[in-house]
């Protein structure tokens, strides 16, 4: 009894497998799969998924595996199970299949060929076998001739059986491309992940320290992963994202990057950037020296080598570093390196220096508002500009850096190298944030006719220097007295005004002038006091850079309306560096570009199968649609001849083909 209900079990699971529904189900579920790994962007950081998903959402969807679907265990699952199904579905029909192309049905009787749709019995008087055999065979039938017992003769003819073929080639092609599939899959290493052997590495340390359990041997069966090269630099491993961290694979060659190229369109995007690269065989020491470009990859024991991606490499930079606590100072030279974390110490405080990527070239749309960044087309452009005109402008390089006190608070930096021109006068750009989620905020800071933040450095400090003030004062009194603006009884309140004025804006600026306003003066005379502030701070501008120029022994500015407009622009600069929020000002002075090179290495033996798969499947699909199976009877008993046709698709086709065989036929007979 035990035996019987285990042959039945299995008899049932073989059924179950090998059955076409359970085939189409799998290949159904696949099909949605292979949809939501194509609208969902895969492999892609995790935190990149969080952000954009939520939380909820995120951890379900990595529960379901569908940040990398294609790798996932059940897909990989599934694709096991439509291979073994489709292989047992090939083994069980298989031999069917075979046994009909081969066989020529000439056991076939005259009922039978009676109750054909297309039969016809002719009279004849005699026909001869041979006129006829050849008839078909010209017609490129292959034929067998058949005495029955009764006497009757039946030439049994067929053309077209290869089309049967399309369905081995379609159920086989399916199958290679499965077990491709798997193979690139990289099966044992999920298994690997799944027993615990492999553990993805989640710290940011060195790839030399990542320990055994996150690192695969160069005999891997297939991966892909992402190397970052630096000019000059070399590479025995690749990183390959998993999850939440990532696995170091082994190489079996080493990648020496020599130089780096590309070249850019006038809109900002790159044309061509292309990797001069030396590989190194570590068995044989075997150099090859070659040039990897966008879909021209190098493939190097099985392993392609492709352009990915560029960046920066770690570049020197050189800065002059301006002391805002006092900008009279003259700046010092500071040395640093992209993408690289130093020390800085700045007025009795330490803090880290955490800088970001060299950008050599910034393309902003500044035609049409909206394109670019929000906020710095805002500093740049008038708000009520409409025009939708598309000009595109390299704003030239630009560093990112992170300052961070000791209590680990950061704010991040944007600094231009270039200057910026808007409306005739010339601008250094430096923007700030103080989370990632927040856009840039942009100070503006005027450059002199030296093209330099030399002489609006030394109004900043002048405006925050308290005892410059009486001498401001008194010179702006002088002034306002020679205008009429004043008498004599004014004139002592007129200086304590501009002094009030001048160390209210040093405090805090626009802002703390109008929060001086907000706590003393009226809400009905705020505006009128507000306006008599602004003319007063706009007229000792002058005066405080006279004096500020005198003191340093400067050539004086020249009094015209641009030179005042730098003024202007200056107190609005000063005003900014109160939400600047750093002790030193970081003005990029030169650097050194170092550029890297993102390389994708890849090893996919699985490939070729899926490729031969393709072209199977495409074999068979052609047999099948486009190579029919005729079969052809000719039953010749006495006097009497039947003649009968079948296909495998029954269309006009046929019915035009067996009435031009029966008319064939007749004349042959009537020859005869």
């Amino acid at each position: 009894m035990t035996n019987h209900r285990r042959n039945t079990t299995r008899h049932a699971l073989y059924e179950l497998f090998s059955s076409m529904r359970f085939a189409i189900g799998l290949l159904t579920i696949l099909a949605i799969a292979s949809i939501i790994g194509t609208v969902l962007k895969q492999n892609e950081p995790y935190p990149n998924y969080a952000f954009e998903f939520g939380q909820f959402w995120f951890q379900a969807f990595e529960q379901l595996g569908l940040f990398d679907v294609y790798h996932s265990a059940w897909f990989l699952t599934i694709l096991a199970f439509l291979v073994l199904s489709l292989t047992l579905c090939v083994l069980r029909n298989g031999p069917g299949f075979v046994k009909q192309m081969r066989s020529y049905r000439d056991k076939a009787g005259e009922s039978s060929l009676a109750a054909m749709s297309h039969s016809q019995a002719l009279a004849v008087a005699n026909a001869a076998p041979e006129p006829l055999a050849a008839y078909l065979q010209a017609q490129g039938y292959r034929l067998r001739l058949r005495d029955n017992p009764d006497g009757s003769l039946l030439i049994a003819a067929k053309k077209g059986s290869a089309g049967k073929l399309g369905y081995f080639f379609a159920h086989i092609a399916l199958i290679v491309i499965c077990v491709g599939g798997l193979m690139d899959g990289n099966l044992p290493l999920k298994l690997g992940q799944l027993i615990g052997r492999v553990t993805p590495e989640t710290r940011d340390i060195p790839q030399s320290q990542v320990p055994a359990a996150s690192r695969l041997s160069a005999s891997n069966l297939s991966f892909r992963g992402t190397t970052r090269i630096v000019e000059n630099k070399s590479a025995d491993v690749t990183f390959i994202d998993s999850g939440n961290g990532y696995l170091v694979q082994e190489l079996p060659f080493i990648v020496t990057l020599k130089k780096f190229h590309v070249d850019y369109y006038s809109s900002g995007m790159p044309k061509l950037f292309a990797s001069d690269i030396v590989v190194t065989d570590k068995a044989s020491g075997k150099r090859t020296e070659a040039t990897v470009k966008v879909n021209h990859p190098l493939i190097v024991d099985g392993i392609a080598i492709y352009q990915s991606s560029f960046g920066d490499g770690g570049s020197p930079l050189r800065f002059k570093a301006w002391n805002l606590a006092d900008t009279a100072v003259a700046p010092v030279p500071l040395q640093g390196v992209s993408m690289a974390n130093q020390p800085l110490r700045a007025n009795g405080k330490d803090y880290a220096l955490e800088f970001g990527e060299l950008r050599v070239f910034n393309i902003e749309n500044v035609g049409k508002p909206g394109a670019a960044d929000p906020t710095l087309l805002q500093r740049m452009h008038d708000a009520r500009e409409v025009k939708q005109t598309k000009e595109l402008k390299n704003f030239g390089p630009s560093i990112s850096f992170k300052l961070r006190d000791s209590l680990g608070q950061a704010v991040e930096y944007l600094h231009y190298m270039a200057p910026i021109q808007q409306d005739g006068a010339s601008y250094l750009m430096a923007g700030l944030r103080r989370t990632p989620a927040e856009p840039f905020q942009y100070l503006r800071l005027p450059l002199d006719d030296e093209m330099g933040i030399d002489r609006f450095m030394r109004l900043h400090a002048a405006l925050r220097n308290p005892a410059l003030y009486d001498e401001v004062a008194r010179r702006a009194t002088r002034k306002a007295m020679a205008g009429g603006v004043i008498d004599q009884q004014l004139a002592q309140n007129f200086g304590d005004s501009v002094k009030g004025v001048l160390q209210r804006f040093a405090d805090g600026g626009f802002a703390g002038l109008e929060k001086f306003l907000d706590e003393r003066v009226p809400a009905d005379k705020r505006q009128a006091v507000a306006q008599t502030y602004i003319k007063i701070l706009q007229g000792a501008v002058v005066d405080v850079m006279a004096v500020a120029d005198e003191k340093a022994h400067a050539s004086p500015l020249a009094a015209d309306a641009q030179h005042y407009r730098f003024l202007l622009d200056g107190l609005v600069a000063s005003s900014g560096l109160h939400d600047y929020n750093a002790p030193v000002f970081l003005q990029l002075d030169g650097f050194d570009q170092v550029q890297s090179s993102g390389l994708q290495m890849t090893r996919s033996p699985g490939k070729n199968l899926v490729y031969l798969g393709s072209i199977l499947l495409v074999l068979g699909i052609v047999l099948m649609f486009y190579v029919r199976e005729f079969r052809l009877w000719i039953r010749i008993n006495g006097k009497q001849l039947r003649v009968a046709m079948t296909s495998n698709r029954h269309n006009r086709d046929l019915d035009r083909d067996f009435q031009r065989h029966l008319d064939a036929i007749q004349q042959l007979t009537r020859g005869s």
